[in-house]
């Protein structure tokens, strides 16, 4: 681009003696702010496949624009274990770029995803150059909500992530086999079926031992709590941007809270988009104006102008602004927006809630004496996964909208729908499942989906969540189960914002799998990870719902 330089392959050397090297693209006549980018995925590649404008286009609007490799990765210098030296790393490539030529001393931090986490990681570092950060489709949490759900292995995410990460440590061996066996299985829907997972060659404990450890550490103990980022030590102020269908939606929305009641100057946006270009999805993605990449380029120029530059641009003017489905941007005084209320309706039945075609029901008026539904969960013939909120392609990652016809004719799946509205509702805030169930199985998942069927019959997913029962007190300390005991349950579907029309329906789908979006519980209460698919046990689960035990879907209203 006219006006603008390039210089490759630029050293920093950090304070452990490992260089990682950056492209820095430099405006004109100086100095200006600077915009540092951390990629794992190669520099290269990145900056025409990030998501954001290329870093020419920043550097023309008077940035110093940093793309760097971390350590470990492509061109950088050292050994990558995902996040372990993302804060120190940060912390001094902060500083380094503050000294650049051309640099005026004031470092923003950009990116999406893993280059998201790593803005979280390095400002609980706090280097002083740092001014303000844009962590895009991220979380500050790397087993809840990235790795794992509810104490369930964010399988196809998890896996097929671990082969991407491996296949650049091939390369830089010089393994051409490796990476072409790596680029088989991440494309290779079959190889996610295998069993047990520790059994997942191509990948190894050389080439990946970070995923080897994330299976030997399910649930959130200390392994996951030394990686996390400390958000009560961040300090600057951060433009937080989501996507309703996105993979770490849940994260983006709780460090946003988080850091929103405690250092103020923090600003929310999210859109109709997954992980991922940012292309709206969804029902109703079509309302209210444009809602893609412009639109996200167009904030954080505004975010970096604001707080790099001293412009007054109107950025703060609310502190969250997000797309409602079907009703388009819309502007809040927080999340969840503090005008929202919370409404229940609950399960209903006759004992014969399985499939689209039973009759279970969502109402707003409690059970009274009702028989429970009953359903049978074989671990070999999981439920497959039809869209969601999975990462990075389809397949075998489920992403997105996706008609749920087929998933809801199958009697392995509880099916509670609400009558047409009589008038529109808007769902704001976040949603949640409270089963009270009981299964013949020492240990068992227990999955929903929230879905919006409309006036034709067509049922569309909007959010899903699992809870693995050992879990289902603490995601750190894992309590059996005594078979037949009835439990109480929490299935968290995280946020959402979607205006659902008068003559639309809301559906509610339970079982005990959704895969390949979460692995496949084997029933046995044993290691996750270590067990063949020989030692897979049947399970009967039964869902009650009466006067005693009022199993619902709760949902946040706006008014």
């Amino acid at each position: 681009m006219e006006g603008v330089t390039i210089e490759r392959n630029v050293p920093c050397r950090l304070r452990d003696g490992v260089t990682l090297y950056a492209d820095v693209y430099r405006p004109g006549s100086g100095p200006h702010p600077v915009l540092l980018m951390r990629e794992p995925y190669g520099k290269d590649t990145a900056q025409g496949g990030s998501g954001y404008a290329h870093p020419s286009v920043w550097a023309s609007r008077g940035y110093v624009t940093v793309v760097q490799d971390c350590r470990g990765r492509f061109r950088s210098e050292g050994d990558f274990y995902p996040f372990a030296s993302e804060g120190p790393d940060g912390y001094d490539t902060v500083e380094w770029a503050a000294r650049l030529p051309g640099a005026d001393g004031r470092v923003g931090m950009y990116g999406f995803s893993y280059p998201g986490a790593t803005q979280l990681l390095a400002a609980a570092e706090r280097p002083p150059s740092l001014v303000a950060i844009a962590p895009a489709m991220t979380s500050a949490r790397f087993s809840e909500g990235w790795t794992s759900n509810g104490g369930a292995l964010a399988l196809a995410f998890a896996a097929s992530w671990a082969l991407g990460l491996a296949w650049d440590g091939a390369r830089r061996q010089g393994d051409t086999g490796a990476m072409r066996e790596l680029e088989r299985a991440a494309g290779d829907p079959a190889w996610y079926r295998r069993l047990p997972l520790v059994d997942c060659a191509p990948l190894t404990r050389e080439n990946a031992p970070y995923y080897f450890d994330w299976l030997e550490h399910p649930g959130d103990d200390g392994y996951w709590q030394a990686l996390a980022a400390d958000l009560s030590r961040i300090e600057v102020p951060a433009l937080h941007v989501g996507g309703w269908y996105d993979i770490f939606v849940a994260g983006t929305m709780g460090a946003f809270a988080e850091l929103e009641g405690r250092a103020g100057r923090q600003k929310l946006l999210v859109g109709p988009w997954t992980h991922g270009p940012w292309t709206p999805v969804g029902p109703g993605c079509d309302a209210g104006g444009p809602a893609d990449w412009r639109v996200v380029d167009d904030w954080q120029l505004r975010w970096f102008d604001h707080w790099l530059k001293g412009r007054d641009t109107g950025v703060l003017a609310a502190p969250a602004t997000a797309f409602v489905l079907g009703d388009g941007w819309r502007d809040f005084d927080g999340w969840p927006p503090p005008g929202s209320r919370p409404v229940d309706w609950y399960l209903r039945s006759g004992g014969r809630a399985n499939s689209a075609l039973g009759d279970g029901v969502l109402s707003p008026e409690p059970p009274g004496e009702e028989p429970a539904d009953v359903f049978v969960y074989d671990p070999l013939a999981p439920v497959e996964s039809r869209g969601g909120h999975s990462c990075c392609s389809d397949p075998p990652a489920p992403m997105g909208p996706t008609s749920q016809r087929v998933t809801e004719s199958w009697r392995d799946v509880l099916v509670y729908t609400t009558g047409p509205l009589a008038a529109s509702v808007t769902l704001a805030g976040d949603a949640e499942v409270t089963l009270f169930a009981a299964t013949t199985a020492l240990d068992t998942d227990f999955t929903a989906r929230l879905c919006l069927v409309d006036p034709a019959g067509e049922s569309v997913n909007l959010k899903e969540g699992i809870v693995r029962a050992r879990y289902r007190r603490s995601l750190a300390r894992p309590e059996a189960l005594v078979p037949g005991a009835v439990e109480s349950y929490r299935i968290s579907l995280g946020p959402l914002a979607v205006r659902v029309p008068a003559g639309h329906r809301l559906r509610l789908q339970v079982s005990s799998s959704d895969f390949p979006h979460w692995d496949r519980n084997l029933n046995t209460g044993g290691r996750p990870g270590l067990e063949g698919p020989e030692r897979a046990v049947v399970a009967t689960q039964a869902v009650l719902h009466d006067r005693a035990r009022p199993s619902r879907l709760s949902l946040s209203v706006l008014p």
